[in-house]
């Protein structure tokens, strides 16, 4: 990756430059960021990462992913340990916020080599409509609205959250 301030995914070999986020992207993100990192420290269940941490989720050609946020469980993260280099696999939960230059098709495709590539599931936030879709193994995925709770346990044990605090 180039040493610049640009940021950047590795899509099969491929460069792609993203915009910087947003201010409401960013107060989404930073708001799913806190709400994870409050129960993983109470919990001990595993570590959280925020925007911009690399993923590494295929080689040959490479691919490398950033989430807006993300976890990974206790375990997986001792048997990996502290690395400064991009995390090797996926995480146990991505969570994507979506831009307004971001298209359907882009996010999908994102939100499934996620899951494709290992993660138990991966939060799509839509600021616009104010919703949550989560995505699971198998090709599932269902929208929630504000006043629905989510169920995250399969990816963060314990973790639940009503979607209208994903946006406050």
């Amino acid at each position: 990756m180039p040493g610049d301030a640009l940021r950047r995914e590795l899509v099969h070999g491929e460069l792609r430059e993203m915009s910087p986020a947003g201010a409401r992207h960013g107060r989404v993100a930073s708001a799913v960021g806190g709400l994870l990192r409050a129960h993983v420290s109470q919990t001990g269940c595993g570590v959280t990462f925020g925007a911009e941490t690399g993923f590494v989720l295929s080689r040959d050609p490479d691919t490398v992913r950033a989430p807006d946020a993300a976890f990974i469980s206790r375990a997986r993260f001792a048997a990996v340990g502290d690395t400064e280099k991009f995390w090797p696999g996926a995480p146990d939960l991505a969570v994507e916020v979506l831009s307004p230059q971001d298209s359907f098709q882009r996010v999908q495709e994102k939100a499934l080599e996620w899951i494709d590539s290992g993660c138990a599931a991966v939060m799509v936030l839509d600021p616009d409509r104010r919703s949550a879709t989560i995505y699971r193994p198998g090709g599932r995925a269902q929208v929630h609205g504000v006043g629905e709770t989510l169920d995250l346990d399969d990816a963060v044990p314990g973790f639940t959250v009503v979607v209208q605090e994903l946006f406050d």
